[in-house]
């Protein structure tokens, strides 16, 4: 990416009596987020992708010598801000639609010529990002819930690249999918990350976040109570951290 982007939060406090975070995700990086459930990453995650507000504090995009606040979804879209959900049955895949829809949904404006939808266009793109991760579905017009949870994850995963993103919000991306998938999926998230993106990772497994990711956030009662990399990325230090030890 020509012109790198930064994420930034400034002073981001996600529930009442916790301490305002300061953080920022540079091109590039790979962020992961850990912690026992409930204690904020996955709103801090969400806060990130303006599907929450903040009680205080401010999320947003620098690029080129401007920022832009992120204040809701459609902003942080409009940002370049992509984000994959958690649950992608309840709400990520649209389950009476075709893998090609699924796919094209979030882009619909790619594939317009003079007012019309182009489906040689749409069908054109799929097979892009179809390739790029190997997504086996039978035919773009068959019916997502036809392929196994993992090539539905990249399909999802499709329609968020699709957005050219230059940061990208992963809600555990890996669950539920096989060890064959995740391995793609590490390799996609690497090369990305190698191109000039910026992800954040949010994983139940400490081992997923200390193969991918480059530093770890983790949370404790919604405050951020390490910020870990390099040697001091160790499972035990996670763990620590995650239940108010030391390492």
């Amino acid at each position: 990416m020509s012109d790198p982007a930064r994420l930034h939060a400034r002073d981001l406090v996600i529930r009442r009596g916790a301490t305002p975070t300061v953080e920022e995700i540079r091109s590039g990086e790979i962020v992961g987020l850990a912690g026992l459930d409930g204690h904020g990453q996955e709103r801090f995650l969400e806060t990130l992708a303006g599907l929450q507000k903040p009680l205080a504090g401010a999320v947003s995009l620098e690029r080129g010598g401007s920022e832009t606040r992120i204040t809701d979804f459609r902003k942080a879209v409009a940002a370049h801000v992509a984000y994959l959900p958690r649950d992608r049955r309840a709400t990520g895949i649209f389950p009476t639609q075709s893998v090609l829809d699924n796919f094209a949904i979030s882009t619909v404006s790619e594939d317009a010529r003079f007012g019309f939808i182009s489906a040689g266009q749409r069908a054109r793109r799929y097979e892009v990002y179809r390739d790029r991760l190997s997504i086996a579905a039978p035919r773009p017009d068959a019916a997502i819930t036809t392929l196994s949870g993992g090539n539905q994850q990249k399909v999802l995963l499709a329609r968020a690249l699709a957005l050219k993103p230059d940061v990208l919000l992963l809600n555990d991306p890996t669950r539920g999918v096989d060890v064959a998938t995740r391995h793609v999926l590490y390799d996609v998230f690497r090369d990305l990350a190698r191109d000039g993106m910026a992800l954040v990772v949010l994983s139940s497994e400490i081992e997923e976040i200390l193969l991918l990711c480059h530093r770890v956030l983790v949370f404790r009662d919604h405050d951020i109570v390490a910020n870990l990399q390099g040697p001091a990325m160790t499972t035990d230090a996670v763990i620590a951290a995650m239940f108010g030890r030391a390492a």
